[in-house]
């Protein structure tokens, strides 16, 4: 006799082919989802451009050399042919080699020159160098400035070589002039790489003497960024030829300092051949102290007594001397909401007045009564970040 056969009820059969059903849909769904995110973590072949140094400034009819970098991504390999754009007009560029050979995850580099002739534009120019390679390609930009010949006759030299400032912001400059036989006016200019909106003014310009200020003003819209700048100075000699110097600086706009007052006057006026320490006065307007660097201070311009006008007996910004603040940086600045004054000096803050800034009139025959009671128009720049 033959045993019956255990079967499901039908209401289970239906249950376990939905499950079978329901597998076999979960798997088709999860193959493609795994390969898609296996696919989606391999890069696409590429390459990779760097350069060093990021700009030079040269004279013009000399050259000037670039190390570039090619580094393979995404396992890319082969040649990399390579070529540059932007250049000033009357000069050429070229590579050495033409082309690098990479291997997958590789590097490989070649020496750019960039020659120039005696009209090549004077200037700041943005170099681009691009290197392709098949269907992919990799770019970087360089800088490069083109200057006049430079003279012997004088040199210029500015400080501070950095000033940080927020947007919508002063940047203050001093302008040394050292000079060798050279007795006439220095016309000064900036040759390029400011911030677009910004404006530029030099006091005295042309400079007489062996000083003279550069006040930088910022839009309130200049984006962060770092801006090498080329102060540019120029004029004739004896013999009617003219003279160049250069020197160079840089601006960095950061939108995360602070906003911060600088003010103060001198305790006393000055005679020929003295000098008067200045005890900055620094108002901090935000809830939280302050760490100031980079403070300076310029004179702008020189008010003559009526007198001195009535006589016309010169005096001006050539015939003092600033030495700028030398004490300790950060300078940590409390909220003025602390302070009785409303402001916070250098004195508050512990610095001896040997490291205040200092100013001195200079002892010349011309400035005896030229300067007597004259007045200083101060200006003063810095930099702060939040505590």
């Amino acid at each position: 006799m033959q045993k019956p056969r255990w079967s499901l009820p039908p209401s289970a059969r239906s249950a376990r082919t939905a499950v079978k059903l329901l597998l076999t849909g979960l798997l088709v769904m999860l193959v493609p989802a795994g390969a898609l995110f296996a696919t989606s973590q391999n890069a696409k072949p590429g390459i990779t451009l760097q350069v060093s140094p990021a700009s030079q400034s040269i004279e013009r009819a000399k050259t000037a050399s670039y190390v570039v970098t090619a580094t393979s991504t995404g396992g890319f390999s082969g040649a990399v042919s390579l070529s540059a754009s932007g250049l000033p007009g009357a000069s050429s560029a070229s590579f050495s080699p033409s082309s690098v050979t990479l291997a997958a995850g590789g590097t490989a580099t070649a020496t750019m020159t960039v020659s120039t002739s005696q009209s090549t534009a004077i200037g700041t120019h943005s170099l681009g160098i691009k290197g392709v390679g098949g269907k992919v390609s990799g770019a970087v930009s360089a800088g490069l400035t083109v200057n006049l010949p430079i003279s012997s006759s004088f040199s210029m030299n500015a400080t501070p070589a950095s000033v940080t400032v927020p947007p919508g912001s002063i940047g203050v400059y001093s302008i040394q002039l050292s000079r060798n036989n050279f007795a006439g006016p220095v016309n000064l200019s900036v040759a390029g790489g400011l911030p677009s909106g910004s404006t530029t003014a030099f006091a005295p310009n042309p400079a007489t003497g062996n000083t003279s200020t550069l006040e930088i003003t910022t839009p309130s819209n200049a984006p962060d960024g770092t801006y090498s700048l080329n102060l540019m100075g120029s004029g004739p000699d004896a013999n009617g030829t003219i003279q160049n110097a250069y020197a160079g600086v840089r601006l960095v706009i950061d939108s995360t300092q602070k906003s911060f007052i600088l003010s103060g006057n001198l305790a006393d006026q000055l005679a020929p051949g003295t000098s008067l320490p200045l005890d900055l006065g620094i108002t901090n307007p935000n809830k939280k102290a302050l760490a100031l660097t980079n403070l300076s201070v310029s004179i702008k311009s020189v008010t003559r007594t009526s007198e001195a006008i009535a006589r016309n007996l010169p005096c001006g910004t050539s015939d003092y001397l600033v030495t700028q603040y030398s004490g300790p940086y950060p300078l940590t600045v409390p909220p003025s909401s602390t302070s009785l004054s409303g402001s916070t000096s250098l004195s508050d803050l512990g610095i001896t007045s040997t490291q205040w800034p200092q100013f001195k009139m200079l002892d010349t025959p011309a400035n005896q009564d030229g300067c007597k009671g004259a007045t200083l128009q101060l200006v003063y720049s810095g930099s702060g970040q939040g505590n």
